[in-house]
């Protein structure tokens, strides 16, 4: 078999109700639930960065139905049907007013996730760069990762928003205190330039607002001149728009 074949998998999408069983601050900024069901027994999840819908009641919507937002499963166990959501606190919206009010015995309905683009656990190294919102799916990948390889991770944030992962990996972590009339953008390309990419071949992973992520991917595109077959780029947000998720192509 070919090394770096990244694949794609398709799985019908199926509703669940899932309960509250947990709720941890991991920092002042990042909120950690925990929820149940019997439902999660046969749940799926093959990609560090897949997407699975929240559905949030709200009462903006003059239909009164649920908002939807995008969020990543943190982790999960089918046998003890758990599954962990980290929620990034911002601006009020659904997610954060619905999270930051949970309590355990309260219900959420999912869906998903619907697919995976699972990039395999062959290179040489790993480089995974994002704000707050892409967290989940940094953390999550840093843990599953084999033993041994490098992965560095550049996580632009609020200060005190740093996070410490479980790994068998060689992990070096880089997290860069967000600064007052400063773009994530111009912080992440200042501190990517003193960074020299191991030898071998290299996966980028890069994640944040959808500027931001496009801004850096072609900064490691046409200035570190990494391959674009080794690249992937997604906006999770969009300033200004709500409920925005962009994968980032030419």
């Amino acid at each position: 078999m070919q090394r770096h074949q990244i694949a794609r998998l398709r799985r019908d999408v199926r509703k669940r109700t899932l309960t509250v069983a947990s709720i941890e601050r991991l920092t002042p900024r990042m909120l950690r639930l925990g929820f149940t069901s019997a439902t999660l027994r046969d749940f799926e999840s093959a990609a560090h960065d897949d997407h699975i819908k929240l559905f949030f009641p709200s009462t903006d919507t003059v239909d009164g139905k649920p908002c939807m937002r995008d969020f990543t499963p943190r982790a999960f166990d089918t046998e003890q049907g758990r599954l962990t959501i980290d929620f990034a606190l911002h601006e009020s919206g659904p997610a954060t007013r619905w999270a930051s009010a949970a309590r355990v015995g309260d219900t959420l309905e999912i869906g998903g996730p619907r697919g995976s683009a699972v990039v395999p656990d062959d290179f040489d190294w790993y480089l995974l760069i994002g704000d707050e919102t892409a967290l989940s799916a940094i953390g999550r990948r840093v843990e599953e990762l084999r033993a041994g390889v490098p992965v560095a991770t550049f996580v632009v944030a609020a200060a005190g928003e740093a996070q410490s992962f479980q790994t068998r990996a060689r992990w070096t972590p880089h997290w860069i205190a967000r600064t007052p009339g400063t773009d994530d953008a111009a912080l992440l390309r200042a501190s990517l330039a003193d960074h020299i990419l191991p030898g071998g071949d290299g996966f980028v992973w890069i994640a944040a607002e959808a500027s931001v992520a496009r801004s850096i991917r072609t900064y490691m595109l046409d200035e570190r001149r990494h391959p674009k077959e080794w690249t992937k780029a997604a906006g999770y947000w969009k300033r200004g728009e709500a409920d925005a998720h962009e994968r980032i192509e030419d």
